[in-house]
């Protein structure tokens, strides 16, 4: 499966896509031969608990899936699995919170927080890392994001390589025509969120551009 595990509805302040613009244009990229299974909105600092998107869904035939990106001190996590319990256990708003501590929940809600943009220059992982700071907790990072600049991808691999991270692709669209730019690719079938954390916590995945999914069978 193909998903495209970061992007921003006009539920973000910062976005000006509706969710079902994302999917109509993701007919548009099936017409043209390219492979979009689904999309996951990460939202800054909040979670859509009262959208339910699942009526678009079945319309256009995307897997639409509900996440956040959160501020933190140490730049933005993708946060995947996220429950009722996580967020009372974190506040979302909360821009100066430890990054360590947010991962640690996650992972006791059953959830997944993920370094976004880690190449961003000023806000990336790999600036904190480079002031001397250790995240024992991460093992993956979002290696591919579509709203980069000219060298932060290629700062995100140098990182990957480093420390052995493995990647994920996000598009971060903002905009209708940049959804799905990257995506990651899973072996395992994904229906939920809950199985979307297991598929990242199997490891068995990869980040990719748009253009390589031309020709590639559906899921």
């Amino acid at each position: 499966m193909f998903l495209d595990l970061h992007c921003h509805s006009v539920s973000s302040d910062d976005s000006r896509a509706t969710v079902e613009q994302y999917v109509k244009w993701v007919q548009v990229l099936r017409k043209r031969g390219y492979v979009v299974d689904g999309i996951v909105l990460t939202e800054h600092r909040k979670f859509d608990f009262d959208k339910d998107y699942s009526a678009l869904a079945d319309q256009y035939g995307v897997l639409i899936l509900k996440g956040s990106e959160l501020d933190t001190r140490y730049g933005h996590f993708l946060v995947y699995g996220v429950s009722e319990g996580l967020t009372r256990d974190i506040d979302f708003s909360d821009v100066r919170m430890d990054a360590r501590e947010l991962m640690r929940a996650a992972r006791q809600h059953d959830a997944v927080a993920i370094p976004a943009h880690p190449g961003r220059f000023g806000i990336g992982l790999t600036e904190y890392i480079q002031q001397g700071e250790s995240f024992p907790g991460v093992d993956v990072v979002e290696l591919l994001n579509g709203g980069g600049r000219a060298g932060e991808n290629e700062r995100a691999d140098e990182l990957c390589q480093q420390f052995g991270y493995l990647g994920i692709g996000g598009s971060d669209a903002h905009l209708t025509s940049h959804i799905a730019t990257c995506m990651t690719e899973f072996r395992a079938a994904i229906a939920n969120e809950s199985q979307l954390v297991d598929a990242l916590l199997s490891k068995q995945f990869q980040p990719v551009r748009l253009e390589a999914t031309a020709g590639v069978p559906s899921a």
